[in-house]
């Protein structure tokens, strides 16, 4: 028998949860605020149903069949997402927003952040949050871009 080539595939599991927010930058005016982010830096904020699909890439593992198991995953994403994230008001409950602003990209990067801290080493591919139907940022790790 030959030896089989390693075969990567892509995983993907998705949550929804609720929060509310304020678009506001600490380094703008409330005149410039409002500008920027219109109604969605009403000083009482407004809320999303978001949802979140996070994806592994690796090898599928020959004995298990899997890249990762979904249960681990399931796991992993309750304590990086459901449990600082549902239910709460981003820029008082969680205090990586009480510096950044808590766009959608913003969400993105700290999930990203989160699950990076919990998971294999190099496993984790991609995080999508959608915001709304119509509104959806995809972050992959990147930090910066060099001008």
């Amino acid at each position: 028998m030959s030896p089989r080539s390693a075969r990567l595939a892509r995983l993907s599991r998705s949550v929804t949860f609720s929060a509310c927010h304020r678009l506001h930058s600490k380094s703008l005016s409330d005149e410039e605020n409002l500008k920027l982010f219109g109604k969605c830096n009403n000083p009482n904020g407004h809320g999303h149903n978001y949802k979140v699909v996070v994806t592994v890439r690796g090898e599928i593992d020959p004995v298990s069949g899997m890249v990762m198991n979904l249960t681990d995953l399931k796991e992993y994403m309750q304590e990086a997402i459901m449990e600082p994230l549902d239910h709460k008001n981003l820029d008082k409950d969680v205090p990586y927003f009480s510096e950044v602003v808590s766009t959608t990209e913003n969400v993105a990067v700290f999930i990203w952040d989160s699950l990076q801290r919990l998971l294999p080493q190099g496993i984790l591919y991609k995080v999508e949050v959608h915001e709304t139907e119509q509104n959806v940022v995809v972050y992959k790790g990147e930090e910066t871009i060099v001008k």
